[in-house]
């Protein structure tokens, strides 16, 4: 490592690396240089002139976001000619902008309300009529008040550079001066809302937050998003039991402050008019609402008789559900009710993968390593619309650190933009010399590797002769949690041989059973069922909606959302990460106290254990290999991945049955259909 710079700042000596902006090394000693146009992470614009400061033997105010320290440096932030500055700066700043804080959803939140306040004088010297455009909206979820803009291009360059889409530009010159979208008055783009939350001023706004509330009135609660498989923390601003907004502006998650639009706006599913809220009871033919307790006692006399008459029991289980949830259903299914017929969606091989990299340590990347590592090798997913966090990582990896980025997929991806090669098909062995010369790797591979083709490519790494990550990419928000809690029949948690037979969650459906119980999952969808259609058996159902699988029940039991419940879940990478509970909504449950209560009525209750998930997921931590993860870190917001084995996993793995759903960024299974804001966007179309 090259040897600290020292320098001065307002007296304080300071010791940084070479390169570092004198506004990064204000930082680091405490000290807050303003500034509207600089972001980190994103190129410089120097445009807004507010990091004034002075540098002893310049002959002028320099700019502290473009000016490299040096040895020897002495600078002075707030001097009375820095002060001024700022005040001037200011005060063109608001030459037309309007006097609208009152109205503004910036208020509260405002940079330049803020340094208004702390450097702004109290009346302007401008008194000409103030120029003024009205209000554009430039897509369902973007609005644009050009008044308010104050040209920092932060929008532009977040749009340019983060998100990889140049949907945002400036047009015109001079103070006719806005920012215009990329298909004439509306966006086309990834509608993520980036340009929204990094803008300093209330120029952006969100159609979904727009005049709702003040972020004073609001709770603010970070938990997971419950749509894909990256593990993005999202910070939900509640009020009155409402979600409001969402983003994460705190940084707080694996995500910094990413979120694509599902993330950020595609919470309003819970919210949808045909959220089911009451226990419903088939009688005479037709689902008719009961209460809580009537239900619970069909199911639990039902469950009763079956288990006296030795009827035979199926249970699906869910890739959204938490990992608490999952593991006391995979322990009701086979100690209570005595089946190893339990199954789940899946949707990545994870299994082979591990039993690949048996005997190898440190395999498995993290989302951190998308970020740092020297070389990436993209196999067959396009990262941009299934995995957005993902391709901002790799993205950001190389705008940078200048790392090295292989595409090999069916057709063109965001990342042949600045990929060293790119490969359309499979054929990665063409670029084995060019990997051989890299550093370090990290491979992502979806479901179109499994089985035989994870042995090939762990074996492709270990030839290369330098260290090889791999990621198995999922789709859900717990895919990989559910198959590390053993909702296979092959598997038990964490990745143990079951060694009873059972059956797949498609042979269930097809069988003669007494009982199928189906915990957030739709596997009647596709399957032939139309309304009128009954399979035999007596179907219990725990969902959201009333999917193709719950017109078909006995019973549907309401169940909580993820923003709803209490938990951990666990992401692509294998990183455990807790929800908290956001809002709570009259009439539905979580699925694991949902479960705590069939037991009760069962008479099974001391066998299953409490069903609170802390003391559940106590029990994951002593029994589950791989979740001995350091409680702190997840008490505090924090990610730990999980080890789940190092040695092989003996067991007839049905890798045939992985398959993804390949949701874009506009589509999410289940809740995708109903989120009103993924349905109103027009690049909704661009789902595959």
């Amino acid at each position: 490592m090259a040897d600290l710079v020292k320098l001065t700042i307002d007296g304080r000596e300071v010791q940084v690396p070479p390169q570092t902006l004198v506004i990064d090394a204000a930082k680091t000693a405490g000290i807050e240089i303003p500034a509207f146009c600089y972001y980190e992470g994103l190129s410089l614009a120097a445009a807004c002139r507010m990091c004034l400061v002075e540098v002893e033997k310049m002959p002028k105010l320099m700019t502290a976001c473009t000016l490299p320290v040096s040895e020897g440096m002495v600078v002075r932030t707030e001097t009375p000619q820095v002060a001024q500055a700022r005040k001037y700066t200011l005060e063109f700043l608001l030459t037309n902008h309007p006097l609208d804080c009152p109205v503004c959803d910036k208020g509260g939140e405002c940079e330049l309300q803020d340094m208004t306040f702390r450097y702004g004088a109290g009346e302007s010297r401008f008194t000409e009529e103030k120029v003024h455009t009205p209000e554009k909206q430039f897509s369902p979820v973007v609005f644009f008040d050009a008044p308010r803009c104050i040209l920092c291009f932060r929008c532009v360059r977040v749009c340019n550079e983060g998100m990889g889409v140049n949907a945002l530009g400036v047009v015109n010159r001079g103070v006719v001066s806005e920012i215009a979208p990329n298909v004439g008055d509306h966006l086309e783009c990834d509608e993520c809302g980036a340009c929204i939350d990094i803008c300093p001023v209330g120029a952006l706004t969100s159609g979904a937050y727009r005049y709702k509330t003040r972020p004073w009135e609001m709770t603010h609660v970070g938990t997971i998003c419950t749509h894909c498989a990256d593990g993005c923390k999202t910070t939900l601003g509640t009020r009155n039991d409402r979600i409001i907004r969402g983003n994460n502006r705190d940084r707080s998650g694996i995500n910094g402050e990413f979120l694509c639009i599902k993330g950020r706006y595609a919470f309003d599913f819970y919210d949808h008019p045909d959220r089911l809220l009451t226990p419903l009871v088939r009688n005479g033919g037709k689902l008719e609402e009961v209460s809580w307790s009537k239900a619970l006692e069909v199911v639990s006399q039902k469950f009763n008789q079956t288990l006296a008459d030795e009827g035979r029991f199926g249970v699906i289980g869910s890739n959204h559900t938490t990992n608490e949830e999952n593991f006391y259903l995979q322990k009701f299914a086979r100690e209570v009710l005595h089946t190893n017929n339990i199954d789940h969606h899946r949707t990545g091989d994870v299994v082979t993968l591990l039993d690949a990299l048996s005997g190898k340590a440190a395999k498995l990347g993290t989302v951190a390593d998308l970020y740092q590592s020297k070389a990436v090798l993209v196999l067959g997913a396009d990262l941009a619309l299934e995995h957005p966090l993902l391709s901002w990582q790799v993205r950001a990896n190389y705008r940078h650190h200048q790392a090295h980025v292989y595409a090999v997929t069916p057709g063109p991806v965001r990342e042949d933009k600045y990929a060293t090669a790119k490969v359309r098909g499979r054929d990665y062995e063409s670029l084995r010399d060019k990997l051989k010369a890299e550093r370090e790797l990290v491979i992502l591979f979806d479901d179109s590797y499994r089985g035989d083709d994870i042995r090939k490519l762990a074996e492709f790494g270990e030839s290369l002769g330098i260290p090889v990550k791999f990621i198995c990419l999922v789709d859900y928000a717990n895919s990989r949690g559910a198959v590390d809690m053993g909702l296979t029949p092959e598997l038990l948690p964490g990745y143990q041989p079951s060694g009873q037979p059972g059956m797949h969650a498609h042979e269930m459906i097809a069988a003669d059973l007494s009982v199928l119980w189906v915990v957030g999952a739709n596997p009647l969808k596709g399957a032939g069922q139309g309304p009128g259609v009954r399979r035999p058996g007596f179907l219990v159902v725990q969902d959201m909606f009333l999917t193709e699988t719950a017109q078909q029940a006995d019973v549907v039991l309401p169940a909580a959302c993820a923003y709803e419940k209490n938990g951990t879940v666990t992401n692509t990478t294998g990183e455990v990460q807790r929800l908290t509970r956001a809002v709570n909504v009259m009439g539905a449950k979580p699925d694991l106290e949902i479960m705590g209560f069939v037991a009760r009525e069962m008479g099974v209750a001391p066998v299953m254990g409490p069903w609170l998930p802390d003391k559940v997921f106590e029990e994951i931590r002593k029994s589950v290999r791989g979740y001995q993860v350091p409680a702190p870190v997840l008490a505090t917001g924090g990610a730990a991945q999980t080890m789940p084995v190092n040695g092989r996993i003996p067991i007839e793995n049905r890798h045939d049955l992985v398959q993804s759903d390949h949701n874009g960024l506009f589509s999410s299974g289940t809740l995708g259909r109903y989120s009103k804001v993924l349905h109103s966007v027009l690049e909704s179309r661009l789902s595959r």
